[in-house]
C-alpha cells in the first residue's frame, strides 16, 4: 500500500514482506520504480548493515509478533537507524475494532502504553559516556479513523534514534520517561488534580482558565494548539463553551492518558479534542494550522525557548494569537537552594520581563508580558487553605504521606514567591497580519 509513495521521494526503499503473494503483487504494481528492492523474508529473521536506513515504516506489523519478537525488533531496528533515523508504526491497540467474525484472531491488540515501555527499554552501546535510544516525536490516534469511525484505536508513533548522555534526565533514559516516573507520575497527577480542580493541574483550575481564555476571544470553528495540555481541563472549556477544536499535546503519556478518561466522562467526543503524546520541540504541524496556540505551565522544560516561539509563529495563520502561563524566575542573582530546586526540577526559566523578549525576538506584535506573581501566592493560598479544610476526606482517598507531600510542596513554593527567586508570568502576543 504505501511501497509506491515512499519510493517517490526516497533515494532507495526496501520492500519486505513474509507473503510471497503480497510481495510479488507489490512487484506488479510498482516495476516501473527502479528504486525498490524485495525481500522476502520473515522481519524478526530479516538481517540489515548497522546505521544503513534513515527511515523504517511499519504498518499492522507488530500486533501480529509475540512480546518478545517485538522487543528484539525494536533492538534490531535501532542498530539498523542511521543517528536522528526515524521509525514509524501504526497499529491496531487495546482490542479489535473490525469484524469479529474471521473465526480465530492471531493478532494481539495491546494498548499503547506496553508499545512505549518496548521501544523506551531499547538502547545500544554508542562510547563511554553515551548510548542510542528511541526518543518520541508524537503518538496519537489516527485522525481518519477518529473523523470516520469514531475509533481512537488505530495508534500511530514517530520515534527517532537519538543519541544519550548516560548522566541525563537523573539518570532515567528519556525526559520523557523521567516526567512519568517522577513528575507526573500516575499517582502526582491526580494529586495534582485534587488540589487543582477535576480535569486540572495547572494553577487555578476553572478560574484561571476562564480568565485567560476570555482574552482570546475565540470564535467558534478555530483550531487550537494546547501545547502541555496535561489531563484536559484547558481543552474541554474551550471545546465546549467556544465550539473550537483543540490539538491537546503533552509528552507524558501518563498526562494523556489520564486525559483521554477525563474526555469520556466530560462527554468530549474525539474529533473535538484531539490528544497526541508529543515532544512540542520536534513534533512539526504545517504553516498556518491554527488560531491560537494555548500553554498553562509548561514550557519550563524547554531550554530553547526561541526555537519553540518560533515554530508557534509558523504555526499561526496570521493574526493568530499565543497566550502562555509559566514558573519564571527573578532578574537576580538566586538562593542556592532556588538553584538547587530548578535543577531536581529539569526547569529552564526566565523572568517575565525576559520570556516576553523572547516572543518579540521570536517575531510576535502586541506583547503583554505580565508579572502575575501576587495573584499565583493568591492562588496557592487559596489551595493550601481548601485542601486543608478537606484534610479528612484527602487522606482518605489517599493517605497521609501524599496529603503532607503536596500540601507542603504547595507551602514550599508560597515561600518561594515570597523570598523573590520564583516568579510566575502570563504573556500574550500576536502574529503579524502582514
Amino acid at each position: 500500500r504505501f511501497t509506491s509513495k515512499l519510493a517517490k521521494s526516497a533515494k532507495k526503499v526496501i520492500a519486505v514482506d513474509f507473503m510471497e503473494s503480497f510481495l510479488d503483487k507489490n512487484r506488479k504494481e510498482n516495476q516501473h520504480f527502479d528504486n525498490i528492492e524485495f525481500i522476502a523474508s520473515d522481519v524478526t529473521k530479516l538481517v540489515q548493515p548497522e546505521e544503513s536506513v534513515d527511515l523504517i515504516f511499519s504498518n499492522w506489523l507488530l500486533m501480529y509478533l509475540e512480546d518478545s519478537e517485538v522487543q528484539e525488533l525494536f533492538k534490531k531496528q535501532l542498530s539498523w537507524l542511521t543517528p536522528e533515523g526515524h521509525l514509524f508504526i501504526r497499529e491496531s491497540c487495546r482490542h479489535q475494532s473490525g469484524d469479529k467474525k474471521r473465526g480465530e484472531n492471531p493478532t494481539r491488540y495491546r494498548d499503547p502504553e506496553i508499545y512505549e515501555a518496548f521501544y523506551s527499554l531499547v538502547q545500544l552501546p554508542r562510547d563511554s559516556d553515551s548510548i542510542y535510544g528511541y526518543d518520541l516525536v508524537v503518538s496519537k490516534s489516527v485522525d481518519t479513523y477518529v473523523k470516520l469511525k469514531n475509533n481512537v484505536n488505530q495508534v500511530l508513533w514517530l520515534i527517532q534514534k537519538v543519541k544519550k548522555d548516560k548522566s541525563s534526565n537523573q539518570g532515567y533514559k528519556s525526559f520523557q520517561e523521567f516526567l512519568d516516573s517522577q513528575q507526573y507520575s500516575a499517582r502526582s497527577i491526580l494529586l495534582s488534580e485534587r488540589i487543582f480542580g477535576y480535569t486540572f493541574v495547572s494553577a487555578g483550575g476553572l478560574e484561571t482558565t476562564q480568565e485567560f481564555v476570555k482574552l482570546l476571544n475565540l470564535k467558534p470553528g478555530q483550531e487550537v494548539l494546547d501545547v502541555g495540555g496535561g489531563i484536559g481541563g484547558g481543552a474541554f472549556y474551550m471545546s465546549k463553551n467556544f465550539g473550537v477544536k483543540v490539538v491537546s499535546v503533552d509528552l507524558s503519556s501518563n498526562m494523556a492518558h489520564i486525559a483521554m478518561n477525563r474526555a469520556k466522562e466530560v462527554g468530549v467526543l474525539p474529533n473535538q479534542v484531539v490528544f497526541e503524546i508529543a515532544d512540542a520541540t520536534k513534533r512539526e504541524y504545517p504553516d498556518e494550522s491554527f488560531d491560537v496556540v494555548y500553554s498553562r505551565d509548561t514550557i519550563l522544560h524547554i531550554k530553547d525557548k526561541l526555537a519553540l516561539f518560533r515554530k508557534f509563529l509558523n504555526y499561526l495563520r496570521p493574526g493568530g494569537k499565543v497566550l502562555i502561563s509559566d514558573y519564571c524566575c527573578s532578574a537576580e542573582e538566586h538562593s542556592e537552594k532556588f538553584k538547587g530546586y530548578v535543577k531536581q526540577r529539569g526547569y529552564y526559566l526566565l523572568s517575565p520581563a525576559a520570556y516576553g523578549k523572547v516572543l518579540e525576538q521570536a517575531g510576535f506584535v502586541n506583547i503583554r508580558a505580565e508579572d502575575r506573581s501576587k495573584q499565583f501566592a493568591q492562588i496557592l493560598s487559596s489551595e493550601i487553605a481548601r485542601s486543608e479544610k478537606g484534610k479528612d476526606q484527602f487522606i482518605a482517598d489517599f493517605d497521609e504521606a501524599q496529603y503532607n507531600y503536596i500540601v507542603n510542596g504547595w507551602k514550599e513554593k508560597l515561600e518561594r514567591l515570597e523570598l523573590g527567586d520564583q516568579r510566575w508570568g502570563l504573556f500574550y502576543a500576536e502574529k503579524p497580519i502582514n
